[in-house]
This record gives structure tokens, sequence and C-alpha cells, in this order.
């Protein structure tokens, strides 16, 4: 009895261990043989064992062999391929990862003598230095993980975006986005700008709740072709997460907020998206307690006439500001643009006009001390010819601010402007992942009271995506 328990269970383990190897017939029957030849098993054992060794051995009915198959496995365990990307299938969900990452080397030479000039707000670098750098470009690097899967008649999606630098940051009030801290054992800053759900159906719209890109101005970095790239450096001489690209020079930065946003089905091309978002306060104005959430909208358009692709945009944004010490006033801004692509040539045009919105970034500049908003504007337009691997592109803009009234004329007469920049860029393909970029960028601020300051920047380095 004893040794038919230590068959048994040495057979069970090696059942475990061959689950997934060939099966080689006989093997267990010879294992059988010898020990009884060698007296370990009694005859009776030898039979009983004998026959249940050959009963397993039985190959499966030829009746039914797919339905036997699926019987034995359990779908929600099983990990099969992506049949695009780089992903995974786990049971009943889709799992993908992407990923970016860039660096580049930056020269930067502030125009001596007017880059000692006063602008407030100005993004032209100053000083009488030259500065050069290895940094990020306007993208930090970025991993992100979305999970999708289909539940109840719904697709269900959940979406995270980790963005590090290359560059060490000093943290603080902008936390990745502070300035840099170019020191010994520093390390670089991860912005974790992207976590959010999505549910929908395809004739209903998709409804997404969580922190992502906002909707206005969205359309203007996501066309610019600083934004693989570098544009205009900011501070070079400690480089924080990112560069400025054109935000400040063309349009204000959308930025990455929580919201609970719609997004509606496409209609012969048209595609609307509306949603509430977590009001900001201003960065400069008065402080502030708002107790109203942010609108945003946008509505875009894709088609094609003929051989030539179109997209065009609108959007827009409102939100009223409660001052602590009494009064509101609005923010609000609208924009709008348009792509067309004819063969190897991409033409963009941007622009936008504001009201209680500042210039660069949300509330930035946005009212003078008591409150009263400023109105600020802002275009950019540019062109991107590729032939082959080789990519031509050169593009012009400029953000515009303008004084609340008398007062703020006389409180801030070195307040900017306007922030311009021409771009000139030469991209490779180097392979489909790689893509090597050389760039020149002219950035000039100027102020209300006639102060100027201008830099020229030098951009090598590259960019991959997978």
């Amino acid at each position: 009895m004893i040794s038919r328990i230590i068959l048994r269970g040495s057979a069970a383990l090696g059942a475990l261990a061959l689950a997934s190897a060939p099966a080689y017939a006989g093997t267990g029957e010879t294992l059988l043989k010898r020990l009884h030849e060698k007296g370990i098993l009694s005859d009776d054992e030898y039979a009983e064992l004998l026959a249940e060794e050959q009963a397993q051995a039985a190959p499966p009915s030829s009746a039914a062999p797919m339905e036997r198959a699926q019987e034995t496995l359990d779908s929600s365990r099983m990990v099969r391929m992506t049949e695009s990307g780089i992903g995974m299938e786990v049971g009943p969900a889709t799992i993908r990862f992407s990923g970016s990452v860039n660096g580049f080397y930056v020269h930067d030479n502030p125009d001596t003598p007017s880059a000692t000039t006063s602008v407030v707000g100005g993004i032209a670098s100053v000083g009488t230095r030259n500065s050069s750098a290895v940094r990020n470009g306007l993208l930090p690097g970025y991993l992100t993980v979305s999970v999708s899967t289909k539940q109840e008649g719904w697709d269900i999606g959940a979406f995270f975006g980790l963005y590090p630098g290359i560059n060490s940051t000093a943290w603080g009030a902008l936390g990745a986005n502070n300035g840099g801290q170019p020191t010994a054992l520093a390390t670089a800053g991860i912005d974790a700008r992207q976590t959010y759900l999505t549910f929908g159906k395809p004739g209903l719209g998709t409804i997404k709740i969580g922190r992502d890109i906002g909707l206005f101005a969205s359309e203007g970095i996501l066309n610019d072709i600083t934004l693989l790239s570098s544009g205009t450096p900011g501070n070079n001489v400690a480089p924080g997460n990112t560069t400025l690209g054109r935000i400040g020079v063309g349009y204000i930065y959308t930025d990455f907020q929580p919201q609970i946003t719609y997004t509606s089905p496409k209609f012969s091309g048209f595609q609307a998206s509306v949603g509430v978002f977590q009001p900001l306060d201003s960065l400069t104005g008065p402080a502030q307690s708002n107790a109203s959430p942010g609108v945003q909208g946008k509505l875009t358009y894709d088609g094609k006439l003929g051989g030539i692709g179109t997209r065009f945009w609108v959007s827009g944004v409102s939100q009223k500001h409660d001052i602590a010490a009494g009064g509101s006033y609005t923010g609000k801004g609208l924009d709008l643009g348009g792509k067309v692509t004819a063969g190897p040539i991409a033409v963009t045009g941007y622009y936008y006009t504001a009201r209680g919105l500042g210039t660069t970034v949300f509330g930035l500049f946005d009212t003078d001390a008591l409150g009263n908003p400023r109105k600020s504007d802002g275009f950019y337009a540019q062109a991107l010819a590729t032939f082959g691997k080789i990519g031509v592109g050169a593009s012009y803009g400029e953000s515009s601010l303008h004084h609340a009234n008398a007062a703020d004329v006389l409180a801030n007469p070195d307040l900017v402007k306007t922030n311009s920049s021409y771009v000139g860029q030469l991209r490779y393909g180097l392979t489909s992942w790689v893509t090597l970029i050389g760039e020149y960028v002219h950035s000039k601020a100027r102020a209300h009271s006639g102060n100027a300051a201008e830099s020229d920047a030098m951009a090598l380095g590259g960019i991959l995506f997978f």
C-alpha cells in the first residue's frame, strides 16, 4: 500500500512537471514494469496501475476534439500578443504600452546689448553670456499604459501617463515643472500628468473622467512642429523638464487638467467635445476662492477634397474667478485653426483671442493687481515638407498681451507686449522609431515701454517613439 501511495505521488509530480511537454508513449508502462520486476509492486498492484496508465495515455475521442480542448482552457487566464502595437491581451482585456525618449544639445545666445533690457513676461533669454545645455525638448520623455475591454456592451478604458525628464529638477510650487537644478546628486522629475478612465459606445460617444490634456488650445500645441523639438529654450542655464516650444509664442499652453468630458461619435467628419474642469486660480492676480468649475469645448472636422487632407477646429474656454477680497471676473478664450496636407506638404494656421486668461500659461498676467482682466491674442503659421526620410519645416508666431486700463499702464510699463519667434527645422527619419532633428530659433520679447530682448538658439538631437 505504501508503495502505491509513493508511486501515485511520484506520478502526480511527474504529471505536473510534464504537463506542457510532449508525451512519449510507453514511458509510464516501462517504469511500472521495472518496479514490478524489482518486487516493489505486487502482481495485483502492477496490473491495476498498468490499466490506469493505459487509460490515461489513450487519445481523446476524435468525435469532438475541439470541444474537449475548449473545456480544458480558461480564457480568462489566456495571454496573447496584440495584433498591432506593443502590448498583450490578458483574458478579456487589452494592455498596450507606448513611450518616447528625447534629448537635445541646445546652445542659446542672448543678443547683447538688448538682452539685458527688462521685459516682464518676456520669453527671450537675457544676460550677457551664452549658455549650453543637454536637455529635453518641448516634450519630456513618457511611458503610457492603456487598458481596454468590453463589458456589458460598454467600451471601457483606463489610461496612465508618466512623463520623466532627463534634467534634474529643483522641486517647488510647480513640481516637476519647476526650474532645473544642474548640480550633482540631484534627480529628474516625473510629471504624472495623465490618469483617466473612459466608457462609451460607438453610437453614443465617450465619457472621460480624470486628468488629461485640456480642450481649449490643445490643437495649437498638438499641430506645432516644435512639439518634437525644442523651440524657444526658456531657461537654458538651469533647464527644467521641457523647453517652451511655441508656448507663449503663438498659443497659450492648454495644460493637463482634472476634467469630466464628453466626446461625441464622428458625424460626416465632425466631432464635438465638451467638459467641466477643475477651476484654476490666477498665478499673478489677486487671491481667489473659486466656486464654479471651468467649461471647455472643441469642435473638429476631418475631411478630404480630392487628394488634399484637411483638419479644422474651433475651441473655447470660460471660467468665473471669485476674488477673495470681493468681486469677480470671467476668464474666457476662443481659438480656431486648420491644417491642410497636399502630398508631402502640410500647412498649418492658428489664431486665438482671450480676456482674463493671460499669456503663455493659464493665469499668468491675466489681470492687474485689482483683478481687472487683460486681453491677449496670438497666432502662428507653419509649413512642413517631407520627402522620404527628410523633412524641412519653418514657422513664425507671436503672442500679445494688453494692459487692463490706464492705471495698469502706469503701474506696469515693462509688462510684455509681444513675444515672437522664427523657427527653421530639419528632420531626418533614421528609422521608424527614431527621428534626428536640427533647429534654429530666433526669439524676441518687446515690452509696452519699448524695452526689447532677443536671443538665438541652435538645437541638435533626436526623439524616439514606440
